[in-house]
């Protein structure tokens, strides 16, 4: 049985490039480095119930679980290339493997990614993905680079995510604005032309998986520097302030996870212009704060006086 369920996921992730010379099929893939180009690879999994809630549908499951190895990429400015899948399900589910595999089919088409190996087993319902991509020599993005007098800035909008979580949990009343915050939790768009856009541009670059505030903390981090953010810039959707208050968009906009979106530091000299090159990229980008002396992430509300932002984030080990 877990060789048809390899076999019908193959079927339906088939994407042909010239850099694969074995794929799916033998022990091991045979794959083509370019010449002139770094790799970079990256690898998540998500957990029923953890990152996805149970009676998540397959497709978005199947889509979820490669647009988050995507987003990594597009922190680092890489373009994807291939990826490989390791499934773990309770039963051998043809319908699920039929329904997983056509949402991460339809994500992967666009950037002709190949599927190109992995495993199926037996356990409960757990997903890894492991993408490999390239990007010139010496043009990722990384963390480390940010400096003082950087503006800081994000592309979309952020909370959708956990918006979109709060109302499956609470039920909330059916509308189109329910739907599109909880298709933002399940089918995040992985910003990779944004990433790659910014190589020339960006200081430094992370993508919002478990909150804005966790998430730029790790950037001053590596860089040895503050951040100071402005509350009132943060950028929200219309479905998000239609169904929440300005208080309540702010907090899942700080500690929500989920948005894959980036964020970055730039020069201020050239804000103007990554915000014009992402505006016609679809996305955009909002300035939100600047990169400071100090340590930490601190967050101003439109009356000048600092939030408490205790609570930063996802943690996977905090509880």
């Amino acid at each position: 049985m877990e060789f048809s369920l390899i076999e019908r996921i193959r079927e339906r992730t088939a994407q042909g490039r010239e850099d694969v010379r074995i794929g799916i099929g033998d022990d091991a893939a045979v794959l083509i480095l370019p010449t002139g180009q770094e790799q970079v690879v990256a690898i998540d999994t998500m957990v029923e119930g953890v990152h996805f809630p149970p009676g998540t549908s397959s497709a978005d499951i199947g889509w979820k679980a490669l647009a988050v190895n995507l987003s990594d990429l597009a922190a680092m400015g890489a373009s994807p290339a291939w990826a490989l899948l390791a499934l773990t399900m309770p039963h051998a589910d043809v319908d699920f493997v039929d329904g997983f595999a056509e949402g991460f089919a339809e994500l992967a088409r666009p950037y002709r990614l190949a599927l190109v190996g992995g495993d199926t087993t037996r356990g409960a319902l757990t997903v890894s993905v492991a993408v490999h991509g390239f990007a010139p020599p010496g043009k990722t993005l990384t963390r480390a680079a940010a400096r003082v007098g950087d503006a800081i800035l994000v592309t979309g909008t952020l909370g959708d995510a956990a918006a979109g979580l709060y109302c499956l949990q609470h039920a909330v009343e059916a509308s189109s604005h329910r739907d599109y915050l909880v298709g933002r939790l399940n089918r995040p768009a992985p910003r990779v032309a944004a990433g790659m856009a910014l190589r020339d541009i960006a200081h430094a670059c992370i993508d919002v998986s478990d909150g804005l505030l966790a998430d730029l903390g790790h950037i001053c981090i590596a860089s040895g520097v503050g951040a100071e953010i402005e509350a009132g810039l943060l950028p929200h959707s219309s479905a998000m302030l239609s169904l929440f208050g300005d208080t309540t968009a702010r907090d899942f906009a700080l500690s929500g996870g989920d948005d894959y979106e980036l964020c970055f530091t730039v020069p201020a000299a050239h804000v103007a212009e990554a915000m014009a090159d992402l505006a016609r990229m679809g996305c955009g980008a909002t300035r939100i704060g600047r990169v400071v002396e100090g340590q930490g992430v601190q967050v101003r509300d439109a009356q000048g006086q600092w939030l408490d932002t205790s609570r930063r984030g996802w943690e996977h080990f905090s509880r």
